[in-house]
């Protein structure tokens, strides 16, 4: 969290000095205008001389969706597009490919930054129905990779390769703004549960949900915002602190240790009773119900015992959970759930208070389920490679099924 401002001492004039600006993205020193702090462009505007008026004007073309980039901002004089051109980059994504599926209800983006590095960000279009209004939810990316390593997970076989900064999470969301427009469409919902776990570029992250939620910007309200974590308690404590109106979304999986290691690698070292501690504070100072992900795995987290468990640990709290039946991914050996089983374990959860749902899933045939956000062209792992990996997760959910039985009895 940022320090507070001190208030100015009484003395002589103090020079012009603009305000402290995002670290420039390697290979290019100059800051994307949506990680800009609010303010900064119209100091920086002021040093050149120019009316504040201009990064009203600025302010107005990009977060509308109305101009990609400064040189569509007929308003400013040709030299000064050209100045701030050469100062910020207007957008951090340098190309995007689009394809669709759903019907079109779905699309997915691959955006490629300066850098090379791809990440994906998801569009999902919920038509209207009698009881709830018609959503376009956009799911983003917070890092290039991901380092926690669940084996469900494609993105996770990547690897990682770095941060985002915040421009480059927002202008995802920018993108698709200016996409939707075209059709007179508006995005209502934005979640963190892209590439990468967002807790582990908390600076970012929090910089970028103050950005889209900040009405002066992209003016999404904060209760439209989702941030995911697989549980970093440190985020989340800075989250609680920060107190903001956003919905957490913890993706629990499993809720016997020796299961939620395997599934989720970070239990070593943020175990799921201090998880859902901290997630229940967070709830608390916000009174914001916390979303449980579960992803089901046929003969592996989908047991009686395990519905038990995890309706023990959220027994009490103020939660929802939903369950997501597994995605196909090349490199495990596992299954999704069969539906019944999937029901049975939400009978159970329901029995003992907790909101669950079903939740189905979107995008499989391209690749933009939950899961399955691997950059295309980072290639496919070797058929060898593959069965490796495979016959290694036979072995580890035994053993974690072995040592799960083991500490029940």
């Amino acid at each position: 969290m940022r320090e507070p401002v001190a208030q100015a001492r009484v003395g002589p004039p103090v020079p012009f000095r603009e305000p402290p600006l995002p670290r420039p993205s390697a290979g290019d020193p100059r800051p994307g205008y949506a990680g800009l702090p609010p303010g900064a462009l119209a100091l920086w505007l002021e040093g050149q001389g120019e009316p504040a008026y201009r990064a009203t004007q600025v302010a107005e073309a990009l977060w509308s969706g109305r101009a990609a980039s400064f040189d569509e901002v007929r308003q400013l004089p040709v030299t000064l597009r050209a100045r701030l051109a050469g100062a910020f980059r207007a957008d951090t994504i340098i190309d995007t490919q689009v394809r669709p599926a759903d019907g079109g209800l779905t699309g997915k983006a691959l955006h490629r930054l300066h850098d090379g590095r791809l990440v994906e960000s998801v569009l999902m279009r919920y038509p209207a129905r009698r009881d709830r209004r018609a959503r376009t939810t956009l799911c983003i990316s917070s890092q290039a990779g991901c380092a926690v390593g669940c084996p469900f997970c494609a993105t996770g076989e990547l690897g990682f390769g770095r941060d985002l900064d915040a421009a480059e999470i927002v202008d995802q969301a920018r993108f698709w703004r200016r996409d939707l427009l075209a059709t007179d469409e508006r995005l209502t919902n934005v979640v963190f549960m892209g590439m990468g776990e967002p807790l582990l570029n908390a600076d970012a992250v929090v910089d970028a949900a103050a950005a889209l939620s900040d009405p002066a910007r992209f003016g999404l309200g904060s209760r439209h915002i989702t941030i995911s974590t697989s549980g970093v308690v440190p985020g989340i404590e800075r989250l609680t602190g920060l107190g903001p109106q956003y919905t957490l979304a913890v993706s629990l999986h499993a809720a016997r240790p020796a299961l939620r290691a395997l599934l989720v690698p970070l239990e070593r070292r943020w175990p799921a009773v201090d998880v859902v501690a901290a997630a229940s504070a967070y709830a608390e100072r916000t009174g914001r119900r916390v979303t449980y992900e579960m992803v089901m795995i046929d003969g592996i987290n989908d047991t009686t015992e395990d519905a038990h468990a995890a309706a023990e640990l959220l027994r009490g709290r103020l939660a929802h959970v939903n369950l997501i039946p597994m995605n196909p991914v090349a490199h495990t050996p596992w299954q999704p759930s069969a539906p019944e089983r999937v029901e049975a374990f939400a009978s159970t959860l329901r029995a003992a208070g907790l909101s669950t749902t079903v939740r189905h899933n979107r995008g499989v045939d391209i690749g933009a389920a939950c899961g399955q956000l691997a950059a295309e062209l980072a290639g496919q792992p070797t058929p060898t490679a593959v069965e490796r990996r495979r016959r290694l997760l036979v072995d580890e959910s035994a053993a974690a099924l072995q040592l799960a039985a083991t500490s029940a009895s």
